[in-house]
């Protein structure tokens, strides 16, 4: 009998399993915190989770609602000042991953959380880089999850937040201490690495029953798909279960109970 879940929950589980036991990681909040969390809870337990709060190897209970929430800095082992949290953490090369969400993502990685529209007159203002640029430059590698549709997979996005690649994939060309970049883009019908070579993002991975033509559909340019196409594994038991859990905990926590 096969398990039911939904193109949400198959979008975090992937994207949990990406994390290695023991690493070091750079969360965003929203889905990066749902996937970092998620395996924390199952075959990740020692993963050491960081958020931009300054909170260091912090446990929550609850997913948090944004960086400022007490649930992290009760849970964790400790807390630095922001300055430190970047400068000697993650300029000093500490961090193993950063896992980022964003607005808009263009084919070489690169991500805009600033505004949709023109600069000078936008159609919708958003909240911003935060840590994100940073993160994208000082960690090791870069893990970007988010839902695939065209609105958030564009040719060319509307401004440069946050680096991948440049707007012509060789934006880390020849430039001195800077991470690896993005290495994955998880969404919720497949997986997707930049080319070695171009730098421009290739679907690696069909997640089941989602077709070529639903993934070209969803997005904003003539996407490519690799050779050896894989098909995604699909969520256990355990980690739906964990999953939902932690989903409903967090539902009856903000909502005061």
């Amino acid at each position: 009998m096969s398990l039911e879940y939904t193109s949400s929950e198959m979008m975090t589980v992937t994207a949990a399993r990406a994390l290695e036991n023991g690493s070091t990681c750079f969360v965003g909040i929203g889905l990066p915190s749902e996937a970092a969390n998620l395996a924390r809870l199952t075959y990740a337990p020692d993963v050491v989770l960081i958020y931009e709060s300054g909170t260091l190897q912090t446990k929550p209970n609850v997913l948090p609602l944004s960086i400022g929430d007490g649930e992290l800095a009760e849970t964790a082992l400790t807390t630095v000042a922001v300055p430190e949290m970047f400068r000697y953490w993650l300029q000093g090369g500490k961090i193993d991953v950063g896992f980022l969400g964003t607005a808009q993502i263009d084919k070489y990685c690169n991500l805009n959380t600033t505004l949709i529209g023109d600069y000078r007159s936008p159609k919708v203002r958003l909240p911003g880089g935060g840590g994100a640029p940073e993160i994208a430059t000082n960690a090791g590698e870069v893990f970007i999850t988010l839902k695939h549709s065209s609105r958030a997979f564009v040719e060319k996005v509307d401004f440069v937040t946050t680096l991948g690649f440049g707007r012509d994939g060789k934006g880390r060309d020849n430039v001195p201490n800077i991470g690896k970049g993005p290495t994955r883009v998880i969404t919720d019908l497949c997986v997707m690495k930049p080319d070695p070579e171009t730098r421009e993002l290739v679907v690696v991975s069909l997640h089941p029953g989602v077709s070529r033509e639903q993934v070209q559909e969803a997005t904003g340019w003539e996407i490519r798909f690799a050779e050896q196409l894989e098909i995604t594994p699909e969520p256990g038991e355990n980690e739906l279960t964990i999953l939902r859990e932690l989903k409903a905990r967090t539902d009856r926590a903000h909502a005061g109970q």
